[in-house]
């Protein structure tokens, strides 16, 4: 008999999340995320003679970047506009003027086609020179128009075979243009020299540099580079980090690049005004060989020195990055009181084995982002979800009355003996 009872309960749920919908202002709508413009992203790959290398997991270099594309063209957010470039693929010779020529526009920048992006990438076969001076430039080309970011990802496993003209003055020159091009390199295998001319390519442009040694690695890098050109809206900024709080420079909202040494700490400042929340987070990549058992600290203390939060995170050796995330609230005060000065701390404690040079220090991306703190909920985002979340609460809640309610009117009919 209450079984029967079942039906009315789910009615009186969907009825009061009706009239809980009906209630809700009009202006809803209207605090959605205002439409950005499409960010570019363009793959670079070396397709040079060498990437038939079998020392990626027991397979080919070549094989490991396929499989990573493949994976990467299938996590590809919707809205960005990725494009291919390839270096090396097509001239088999020994001539090294027209060698060092071979750079291929292999998918255009655009809408991504999964199917066409994927098919393209399947027909190349290592081949010939490793021209990354020309492919910087013609990639650089294919990425122009457009007020969105920019991005360009270079995946290499060895140096520029086509000088005179070196790469880092050609990232220089790029950088040089203001088109807000940042390039990251990522190094399969690389030697020292690979390392040293990857790592500049990328400090010109505020970039990243990683070295790469197993497939899963170059996956999940690469998707975590097309993925960031989705995510900000702003050209990294060069900055640098002070031994102490009073000597720190001060940062205002956006994304900072800066180098560490190992195990060193860095200050920096920002100031936070009352009714804002400070949201802090710093990413330190291993960009060469370290020793395992390493971490990473982001802490924020006040100018007296007093902690008021903090978070660390450790790596095992396996990962090429290793990040840590703040949040600190400001409550909301009379008018006239003014900012509060929050020290923010990025330590490391990475260490290299003897023949590992510490120079340059490992490179620190740190973002600063300030938002309306959360006194009241339904008018912040928390962790990215915005405002939408307080209508799942009052569904929430209305479900649970409505709940009560039916089971009230059960147990009202279950002692009167009566039945629907």
């Amino acid at each position: 008999m209450i079984m029967r009872k079942l039906p009315a309960a789910a009615a009186a749920c969907g009825l009061l999340a009706l009239l809980a919908c009906g209630l809700l202002p009009p202006t809803a709508a209207a605090d959605e995320p205002t439409a950005q413009p499409a960010p570019k992203v363009e793959l670079v790959l070396d397709v040079s003679g060498s990437m038939r290398a079998r020392d990626i997991d027991g397979q080919s270099r070549m094989s490991a970047a396929k499989q990573a594309f493949d994976d990467v063209l299938d996590s590809t957010p919707p809205d960005v506009q990725l494009g291919i470039r390839t270096l090396g693929a097509d001239y088999p010779g020994n001539d090294r003027k027209t060698g060092c020529k071979d750079t291929r526009r292999l998918y255009p920048v655009g809408p991504l086609n999964r199917t066409e992006a994927k098919a393209a990438v399947a027909t190349l076969a290592p081949t010939g020179w490793t021209p990354i001076g020309p492919a910087l430039r013609a990639a650089a080309d294919d990425l122009k128009g457009g007020d969105g970011t920019r991005r360009m990802v270079l995946i290499t496993d060895g140096e520029d075979t086509c000088g005179p003209t070196n790469p880092c003055d050609v990232a220089r020159d790029i950088a040089a243009q203001g088109i807000h091009l940042v390039i990251d390199t990522l190094g399969l295998i690389p030697d020292a020299t690979t390392r040293n001319q990857l790592s500049c390519i990328a400090g010109a442009t505020g970039g990243t540099y990683t070295t790469v040694q197993h497939r899963q690695q170059l996956t999940s890098k690469v998707k975590q580079l097309v993925g960031r050109s989705d995510e900000h809206t702003v050209t990294p900024v060069a900055t640098q980090g002070a031994a102490a709080c009073d000597t720190a420079p001060e940062l205002r909202q956006g994304l900072y690049t800066d180098r560490e040494t190992f195990s060193e700490n860095r200050w920096y400042r920002v100031q936070v005004p009352p009714g804002q929340e400070l949201r802090a987070a710093v990413t330190v990549s291993d960009d060469r060989a370290v020793n395992a058992g390493y971490g990473v600290l982001l802490r924020g203390v006040t100018v007296h020195g007093r902690e008021i939060v903090r978070d660390d995170e450790g790596g095992s050796g396996r990962t090429d990055a290793v990040s840590a995330g703040i949040r600190y609230p400001k409550p909301a005060a009379d008018s006239g009181t003014p900012p509060e000065t929050v020290c923010l701390q990025v330590g490391n404690s990475f260490s290299a084995p003897a023949s590992v040079k510490t120079t340059p220090g490992l490179p620190v991306e740190l973002s600063i982002d300030l938002v309306k703190s959360p006194d009241k909920p339904s008018d912040v985002a928390f962790f990215g979800l915005g405002r939408g979340w307080w209508l799942l609460g009052l569904l929430t809640v209305t479900g649970g009355v409505a709940g009560l309610l039916s089971g009230w009117i059960a147990r009202w009919r279950l002692n009167t003996g009566r039945t629907v």
